[in-house]
């Protein structure tokens, strides 16, 4: 297991953290939401722990780089694989799974089927990789072999994260975790409290905000 790096979500996960031999399903109603402030943390861990990519097959937005190194995931340590078709996604995630210099796998799989996923869940489970599979929110009615299937719900400053499917007792109640990492949620209440180019404190300038990374979007930060 690698702790998640949410306390509060490590408390509710079996072992304590994210799996490492077996695929992590999550699921949202709009992709890219939320995923990077809750997954950063493990991703950032793991890639000091190993040499080697993460590997993101399909994903809807280009991360910012200087964002992510800020949060201590290296620009550099991801591979971006671009893949429209689906039979095209599902045999780059394998091929990611297999190739024993990758750390961990993103793939967004939208239109993956109940016999795909088995695939990719073994590979990870025999190459004992972190998996995240992101699907879309209508997916949490079909069935699915991952031990682990969680909705993102992004709502204002706050994430909650509803786990539908685990090892154990089932819970009741979402996780409440931060919809944003501590500096940029105190920039962004500095910004809202003052106008863009006030200083805040002695030498200290709120900046304005890109939106055109995932990473610099209010619900994708």
């Amino acid at each position: 297991m690698l702790p998640c790096g949410h306390a509060a979500l490590d408390a509710h996960l079996p072992g304590g953290g994210w799996p490492l031999d077996g695929m992590v399903e999550l699921l949202q109603a709009q992709a890219g939401q939320h995923v990077w402030q809750l997954l950063l943390p493990a991703l950032a861990q793991v890639t000091q722990q190993q040499h080697g990519p993460v590997v993101l097959v399909g994903a809807p937005y280009v991360p910012f780089a200087p964002g992510l190194a800020a949060q201590g995931l290296a620009g550099e340590r991801l591979l971006c694989v671009r893949a429209d078709k689906p039979a095209a996604r599902l045999w780059a995630t394998e091929q990611a799974l297999r190739c024993a210099d990758v750390v961990a796998v993103l793939a967004w799989l939208p239109h993956a089927r109940a016999p795909d996923l088995r695939r990719l869940h073994l590979a990870a489970q025999q190459q004992r990789r972190l998996l995240f599979v992101l699907r879309p929110l209508a997916a949490q009615h079909m069935s699915s072999p991952a031990r682990l299937r969680l909705v993102l719900v992004g709502e204002g400053d706050a994430l909650q994260v509803c786990l539908i499917k685990r090892r154990g007792p089932p819970l009741d109640a979402p996780v409440d975790l931060p919809a944003h990492p501590a500096r940029l949620a105190a920039l962004l209440a500095a910004r809202r409290g003052r106008k863009v180019g006030q200083s805040v404190e002695p030498g200290v300038t709120v900046p304005t905000f890109r939106t055109d990374h995932a990473l610099a979007r209010p619900v994708t930060a």
